[in-house]
């Protein structure tokens, strides 16, 4: 099957298209009777590029949706080594439903082809797209050329953890939502310390995540161009704030050297030798964190960026082009997407993607976490979520080569930004080859 390529649509043309889209009924959508599809007994096939487990695809959405359409067979297939997307397309595998986070929903349903504009869909179904984030729906839009190939279910963002027994333990104040980066540096100053036998370090973020949620929505590729946007002072901001800076606190690039790690998830989590930790929202609600004495702040700003939070993180859930069961399919995502099970969603940690604010201040409230300080999420307004192009995955690991060696000192930022323009640049032109075939 051959691969296609994305179309960037303007910032003016989504603006149009977002006013002319977004209310629960256009006028010339045709009356539709769900019950005529919900009656029918069929098969819908779910994938996704996540990875993610069968056992959690069935506690988020499976056991809901089965619930809700005791008619429909719910089938899930987990990607491995076997099932990849291009194999199971290959072996003629039916494939109703993608999803994945907006991250890798480009490389994945649109590489593969399978896009399918769910708009007139959306129509017909009457869903009200003023209900959702308008980052969102525009993110969607600019990944579909001004189309909608998908809708967001569940989102997610970076928050900012921290172990309350370090801060007790060199008697440090715990800090607060609105805290600046520099303000975060200076904690960290404070809590990088070797005590016990122990080498503590004050702040990490998750690499990954602080590329692809960057509070400056900067992209990873240009669209215009086509080439990897790495060679922007804005981004050399943001690897000197987060990487350079923190290390700079005695002991810190030591134990970075000694051990060749960056700290992440394992030691906040499990050596429990890292103070401050800034990842996903959803970290505490698929961590085992029972042990660890935690709470959350809002994600520290940029005196660059200083009204902005973090970008959403949304998973789409879209109606592939090859599904005989459109209908059904769309069915399935309106419920997913409806404030009966948004609230759902929203009550057991997972972000939901509408405005509604009653459902927002649900949040967690019936985990084990409903006494953390869950609301934080929603301190800031998020910042637009960045341009997708199709050249993403490909660069994604170019951007988190050096992180480690200018923690550790042993790479300059200039090298290391000169290196990672040329090497995104040559695995671009290779994947424009590839999708030449």
């Amino acid at each position: 099957m051959r691969k296609k390529r994305l179309t960037i649509a303007s910032a003016a043309a989504m603006a149009i298209l977002a006013a002319a889209c977004g209310g629960a009924k256009q006028e010339g959508a045709q009356e539709y009777d769900p019950s005529d599809v919900t009656k029918e007994k069929l098969e819908l096939v779910f994938f996704s590029n996540s990875q993610d487990s069968v056992e959690s695809f069935d506690e988020r959405f499976g056991n809901a949706i089965r619930k809700k359409f005791p008619n429909f067979t719910i089938t899930y297939l987990q990607r491995n080594q076997t099932n990849t997307f291009q194999n199971l397309l290959a072996a003629g595998q039916p494939i109703d439903i993608y999803w994945d986070s907006v991250g890798y929903f480009v490389g994945g349903i649109q590489e593969s082809g399978l896009q399918y504009d769910m708009t007139e869909l959306i129509q017909k179904h009457q869903i009200d797209l003023n209900r959702f984030d308008e980052n969102d729906i525009n993110a969607m839009r600019q990944m579909s050329g001004g189309k909608l190939y998908g809708l967001p279910v569940v989102t997610n963002t970076l928050s900012f953890f921290y172990n309350k027994d370090i801060f007790d333990k060199f008697g440090v104040t715990y800090p607060k939502d609105g805290m600046m980066w520099d303000e975060a540096l200076e904690l960290n100053k404070k809590l990088t310390r070797f005590d016990g036998q122990v080498q503590y370090m004050g702040l990490a973020v998750s690499y990954g995540h602080i590329i692809r949620l960057n509070p400056l929505s900067l992209p990873l590729v240009d669209p215009a161009t086509n080439k990897i946007a790495v060679n922007d002072d804005r981004w050399k901001m943001i690897y000197t704030n987060v990487f350079v800076r923190p290390a700079e606190a005695p002991g810190y690039r030591e134990e970075v050297l000694k051990r060749n790690v960056y700290p992440q998830t394992s030691e906040f989590v499990k050596t429990k030798n890292l103070a401050m930790y800034g990842f996903l929202t959803s970290l505490v609600f698929t961590q085992d964190v029972s042990a660890l004495n935690w709470d959350m702040i809002a994600f520290p700003k940029f005196k660059e960026a200083p009204e902005l939070g973090p970008q959403n993180y949304p998973t789409y859930f879209a109606v592939t082009s090859i599904s005989k069961h459109k209908e059904a399919a769309m069915e399935v995502i309106k419920f997913l997407t409806s404030d009966e099970n948004q609230m759902e969603l929203s009550k057991l940690g997972n972000m939901p993607v509408v405005k509604n604010e009653a459902i927002r201040n649900a949040f967690g409230q019936e985990t084990r976490h409903a006494n953390k300080n869950l609301k934080s999420v929603y301190y800031h307004q998020s910042s637009p979520i960045m341009p997708k192009t199709i050249y993403d995955d490909v660069v994604f690991s170019i951007y988190g080569k050096y992180y480690r060696d200018l923690a550790a000192g042993k790479i300059d930022i200039n090298t290391a930004f000169r290196n990672m323009e040329e090497e995104g640049n040559k695995k671009i032109e290779e994947l424009k080859e590839k999708l030449k075939q």
